[in-house]
């Protein structure tokens, strides 16, 4: 085994524990808490008094203390329906169900804000926004529709995101060929061998999601680039209808590794070709591979 490969396993298992782990770990994000957690935000009128203090023992809080808390359950539960449009958010009441300061409820807020999820105007105060009106390509947003009541509808469409992104990055990207890039690319796909033979999932995951966002970066349009992290947050909240990376097995390997090498020779057709054999590897991947609307 190849000693980056060593590094990211043993890196993977400590965040599974829950230990800091050595070098990079970081790079390698994955859904920090599990479905039950996110799934069935508490309605805002039944909210008790302990949610606050639940809240801050909540694994899902991204590490940034009580106002990244704040923004996951707020956000949690305007993506729900939990609160809904036109909702007011009063900072006051914020403050007092969630036992935090005014501070941290104003700075929450616009995140929130900046997410398309709230507004705030003189006289009106803050109010929920529309879905329409929504940043739905931001990773947070993602998530939290991915572990919602939409998280059907959202799965569907990052798979079919994915499907428009990924061909296009595959053929481009072979034509801008860098050695350290292409270096890179094998080695994640060792790593994912490597960690499929351990029945290391975790590790596969990051090695998988940094091998797509790799090559997305390397494709040479910066517009693409740009989306890398909806294709790393669609990695993350894989499930129900599902691609070549969601089910580590030999022919999803095998596909990464023909990815890899048509970059390496170069050939953007091949690559386009086995990155459409990777979405498409699992049978049920019909129901949301894009396919002519009925109008």
């Amino acid at each position: 085994m190849s000693t980056l490969a060593h590094t990211m396993m043993t890196a993977a298992r400590s965040a599974d524990s829950g230990l800091a782990g050595p070098g990079e770990l970081d790079r390698y994000p994955f859904t920090e808490a599990p479905v039950t957690e996110r799934v069935g935000a508490p309605v805002w009128e039944s909210a008790e008094p302990e949610l606050g203090r639940v809240g801050r023992r909540a694994a899902g809080n991204r590490g940034r203390g009580l106002h990244g808390q704040l923004v996951q359950q707020l956000g949690q539960m305007i993506v729900s329906g939990d609160l809904g449009a036109d909702r007011p958010l009063v900072p006051e009441e914020i403050g007092q169900r969630f036992e935090v300061s005014r501070t941290v409820v104003r700075e929450s807020l616009r995140v929130l804000e900046a997410k398309g999820l709230v507004s705030a105007r003189p006289n009106v105060g803050t109010r929920v926004r529309p879905v329409s009106d929504w940043n739905l390509l931001d990773p947070d947003i993602i998530e939290w529709r991915a572990f919602g009541p939409q998280r059907d509808d959202q799965r569907r469409e990052l798979s079919e995101l994915r499907w428009t992104i990924e061909p296009l990055a595959a053929r481009l990207a072979a034509g801008h060929g860098r050695a350290d890039i292409q270096q890179r690319l094998s080695d994640m796909v060792e790593i994912m061998g490597h960690a499929m033979a351990q029945g290391d999932a975790l590790t596969y995951s990051r090695a998988d999601a940094e091998f797509h966002s790799l090559l997305i970066q390397v494709a040479g349009n910066r517009m693409l680039e740009h989306l890398s992290g909806i294709v790393s947050s669609a990695l993350q909240v894989s499930g129900g209808p599902v691609t070549g990376c969601d089910r580590p097995n030999d022919a999803s390997l095998a596909h990464h590794g023909r990815i890899a090498d048509a970059l390496a020779a170069g050939d953007g057709a091949a690559a386009e070709t086995a990155m459409r054999q990777l979405l498409t590897v699992h049978p049920e991947v019909e129901r949301v591979v894009p396919a002519p609307r009925e109008h």
